[in-house]
């Protein structure tokens, strides 16, 4: 069970980087505090391009990160 309620679906599925994490920001972006953010990549660099990301940006947080058979799953929570 997950604490937190994907208030978005960001699909960057085929795009490699830097695109997946250019398309988060975006989205990013037009969410309010407290909102997540479910991205769907294919890009296996993108585990640690959101992480890394996610650390080095105010007020975002990696919060989750499933990897899938073809498909990785990663979780960003606006935090201000």
């Amino acid at each position: 069970m997950t604490d937190y309620e994907v208030t978005e679906t960001l699909d960057v599925k085929g795009q490699n980087c830097p695109m997946p994490v250019v398309k988060t920001k975006q989205s990013v972006d037009s969410l309010d505090a407290g909102d997540a953010l479910e991205v769907l990549a294919t890009d296996p660099g993108s585990v640690s391009d959101l992480g890394g990301w996610a650390e080095t940006t105010p007020g975002v947080e990696l919060i989750d990160q499933q990897e899938g058979a073809d498909v990785y799953t990663h979780y960003v929570r606006v935090t201000e």
